[in-house]
């Protein structure tokens, strides 16, 4: 694809692009909106390094994309409900992500897109890794797609906001934790492409089957999205931002740095209900 205003450099065959030639503290010109978002929908995440921006202007560019999503559970910084603290140092217990997951998946309508940027990194690790669910689906048996075509799962919250990461709050509006039965094959609604839409973070189980039978697939489906062929690895530095789409990605954060100390600030674009 011929971009003019800005450069793509992917980071691998099948997922991931550094993008050049982008200042996002300043608003963005159509056309250079349009080549970021197209940059997007052909790589599936993309990154930008040596970013100078505050918790506005990240919400600003996000908002080019949609409206904001607000976490469920997660606090947020004062005056900003939109943005999510991604933090972890020699105190924690655990960490957000540290499993492969699609961001709050659990939600009706999960997220279209989440932009990260790194404030505060250790002086080695806290890579993170995206795997691309266009291939995890493409590369499953014709048998096995069209088995998997017809059901639906269910993405569960409580396990993770509650017992994994300790948030104890629910947001405004909210009396239950959030959980959604959800397609396990997705139509992404730009590409028109199939993805494998079941992840180890959220999703329990799947409608209709024993749980003898869910569980077997399910980990068979969460073992499969592990290939390395799926995958790219992203290795951070500060002021560094990644965009990665829900629909078709899933990531993982790695916590190889422990007692040290990362801190980024992440926004979310709310998406569409699976179909």
């Amino acid at each position: 694809m011929p971009y003019e205003t800005i450069a793509v450099e992917p980071l691998s065959p099948v997922i991931g692009a550094e993008i050049r030639g982008v200042d996002l503290s300043k608003p963005l010109g159509n056309q250079q909106f349009q080549e970021i978002h197209d940059a997007l929908t052909e790589h599936l995440v993309i990154f930008f390094r040596d970013q100078e921006i505050d918790l506005d202007q990240q919400k600003d560019f996000g908002r080019r994309f949609g409206k904001l999503h607000i976490h469920p559970t997660a606090p947020a910084p004062d005056g900003h409900p939109e943005v999510l603290i991604i933090k972890a140092d020699a105190k924690s217990k655990a960490i957000a992500g540290n499993r492969w997951h699609s961001d709050v998946s659990c939600d009706a309508e999960p997220p279209m897109g989440s932009i990260l940027h790194m404030r505060q990194l250790p002086p080695s690790g806290g890579d993170t890794m995206f795997a691309n669910m266009y291939e995890a689906y493409d590369r499953l048996t014709e048998p096995m797609k069209q088995f998997l075509g017809g059901l639906k799962a269910w993405h569960e919250s409580e396990h993770v906001h509650r017992g994994t990461l300790g948030h104890t709050k629910l947001r405004d509006g909210l009396t239950e934790w959030p959980r959604s039965l959800h397609p396990i094959v997705r139509t992404h609604p730009v590409s028109g492409k199939k993805a494998l839409f079941v992840n180890s973070g959220f999703t329990t189980r799947i409608e209709g089957l024993s749980e003898k039978e869910s569980r077997a697939i399910l980990d068979m489906l969460f073992d499969h999205v592990r290939t390395p062929e799926f995958q790219c690895r992203f290795r951070w530095r500060e002021k560094s931002m990644a965009f990665w789409d829900n629909r078709c990605t899933q990531h993982y954060a790695l916590w190889d740095y422990f007692p040290q100390s990362r801190l980024g600030y992440r926004v979310t674009v709310c998406g569409d209900k699976p179909a």
